[in-house]
């Protein structure tokens, strides 16, 4: 899988306060255990170069997605901007759609969904429950059903809360596996590792300028079944 660098990075919005991408499936938002460059770093490195910045340059991880999935991160350049974005996230603030393809077709054709959610560090899951356990933290989304393909069936979902693993979970406890999500029930995997879930749209006020900032990202390009999403 190729991962991002700095000339095929893909920028949806920039100014003087955030840069949002469009993460390709495989690339770590932020370092982990296996040494793999972050795209926190390669945007870093696209600043420094674009504006010619000597010495270290500040970049403010706002949110992270799974590193099999694709779309929207949103970064601030500035430490003002970081604190005002996350309180706009962990005040709920912000309204965030993803897209799924799942193979199933969902008993209901839009649903509120509600589950307890527990998380297994050893396992990096988190499992669905429909009462709370200890432990378990709340997790709601609203999912619709906007495309009927061939064998698979493409989902617009709003998060309502933002837990670990929470769509993939979800899903999964309704018998609608995410397309290529082998942890979370997906018959077989895709070929190069991703899976059929995409951060679509991301609206939140301006967290300096206050005004309405609305981002959308195109899907993966080169794959069949997103293409055929968008046809």
């Amino acid at each position: 899988m190729t991962h991002s660098t700095k000339e095929n990075l893909r920028i949806l919005f920039e100014d003087n306060h955030l840069i949002i991408v469009n993460k390709r499936p495989g690339d770590i938002v932020q370092g982990d255990k296996t040494g793999d460059k972050p795209l926190s770093e390669v945007v870093k490195d696209y600043i420094a170069e674009k504006y010619d910045k000597p010495g270290a340059v500040y970049l403010g991880v706002i949110h992270r997605l799974d590193r099999p999935t694709s779309g929207i991160v949103a970064f601030a350049k500035t430490s003002k901007a970081l604190g005002r974005m996350n309180k706009l996230f962990a005040n709920k603030e912000t309204q965030k759609t993803y897209w799924a393809v799942v193979k199933s077709l969902p008993r209901k054709r839009n649903e509120t969904l509600t589950h307890y959610l527990k998380r297994n560090p050893k396992q990096n899951k988190s499992y669905a429950h429909i009462n709370e356990v200890p432990g378990s933290k709340k997790a709601s989304l609203t999912y619709e059903v906007i495309k009927e393909l061939n064998n698979y069936y493409l989902l617009e979902i709003d998060l309502h809360t933002g837990r670990h693993h929470q769509i993939r979970s979800q899903l999964a406890a309704i018998d609608c596996p995410i397309k290529g999500d082998l942890k979370y029930g997906a018959d077989r995997s895709n070929p190069d590792g991703s899976i059929h879930l995409h951060a679509r749209k991301l609206s939140f006020v301006h967290p300096v300028r206050k005004e309405l900032v609305t981002v959308v990202a195109p899907p993966p390009e080169g794959d069949t079944i997103w293409k055929a999403c968008m046809g």
